[in-house]
């Protein structure tokens, strides 16, 4: 669901450009540490774990662009900024994960058909101890994050080390099982859970660009803000053919409003422009439209979604 917050956009970019670098940064380092302790202990499960953070690399290496292009200006090809390239990271993200989860589930169902005992356990112990500490440091950091900004991108990347976290928990177990109880079984089992967990994460990640993309409504409890702010001045009544969506560190809101027909042009358009100021207030990364009718004469009018929209 699309939120919005009362940040600038510059300080909305601040915010996700650190977040994102450190995303990245950790996932080179994880790639780096489980790539390598697999290589000298043959567990399946950190196999499945380094092909995760793999492609949490690629991922967070699109988001780390996708925030910035993001945030440029609108320019005379793109009006309405560049705000969803968030979203469209996100898509790439999720596209990752599922093929990320099939490859692990691939090589898990082969290790159960055949499975083999483990080779420098402890080291495959530590690097997953060490991964577990990092994921949730990284996940902290994108939540406090999230509670100012509500970037999608940011949201999907932390859906990836959140499924991460699960992850490296369950196959901290299964090679620890494997290795220490003698239960092979149990490290490709791991691999299985780790699958099913990044497919079930990949699914949320999906629905959320979807609705940025398919340009869904702000939360209700927003747009009767909006309203609020619109209707304080009274000589602006019945706020209505109220749209608003959501493109990345972007709110964009148009509407309707009545106004008094006896106001002059000069001020009518002072209500306006009021009216105007205390929404981005509330939204300062608004970008705002507002058509003014007059109160009781204003003929139907507006196109293809006027007057037939759903208020």
């Amino acid at each position: 669901m699309n939120t919005v917050h009362g940040l600038s956009p510059a300080e909305t970019a601040a915010l996700t450009r650190r977040v994102t670098l450190l995303s990245v940064a950790t996932a080179a380092v994880l790639v780096t540490l489980k790539a390598g302790v697999w290589l000298v202990s043959g567990s399946t499960a950190l196999l499945a774990s380094a092909a995760d953070s793999g492609l949490d690399l690629v991922a967070s290496l699109v988001t780390f662009f996708a925030v910035r292009y993001a945030v440029a200006p609108p320019d005379a090809e793109h009006r309405f900024g560049h705000g969803k390239a968030e979203a469209f990271a996100s898509l790439v993200q999720a596209g990752l994960v599922f093929a990320s989860a099939a490859l692990i589930a691939r090589e898990a169902v082969g290790d159960l058909l055949d499975p083999h005992p483990l080779r420098a356990e402890g080291w495959a112990v530590a690097v997953m101890i060490v991964s577990t500490a990092l994921t949730g440091l990284l996940i902290m950091a994108q939540t406090r994050v999230l509670r100012r900004t509500s970037s999608v991108a940011v949201s999907g990347d932390r859906a990836h080390y959140a499924s991460d976290l699960a992850s490296n928990v369950i196959a901290l177990i299964g090679i620890a099982a494997s290795a220490w109880l003698g239960v092979n079984g149990m490290d490709a089992a791991a691999a299985i859970v780790i699958a099913a967990l990044l497919l079930w994460g990949a699914v949320g990640v999906f629905r959320e660009a979807a609705s940025q993309l398919m340009d869904r409504e702000l939360p209700d409890e927003q747009r009767a803000r909006i309203v609020e702010l619109m209707t304080q001045d009274g000589r602006l009544t019945d706020v209505h053919q109220l749209r608003t969506r959501a493109s990345g560190p972007y709110v964009h809101i148009q509407m309707h409003v009545d106004l008094d027909p006896q106001l002059s042009l000069e001020a009518a358009h002072e209500v306006i422009v009021a009216a105007e100021k205390r929404l981005l207030t509330a939204f300062p990364q608004a970008d705002i439209i507002i058509h003014a009718d007059p109160r009781g004469r204003a003929e139907p009018h507006g196109g293809a979604f006027a007057e037939s929209m759903a208020q």
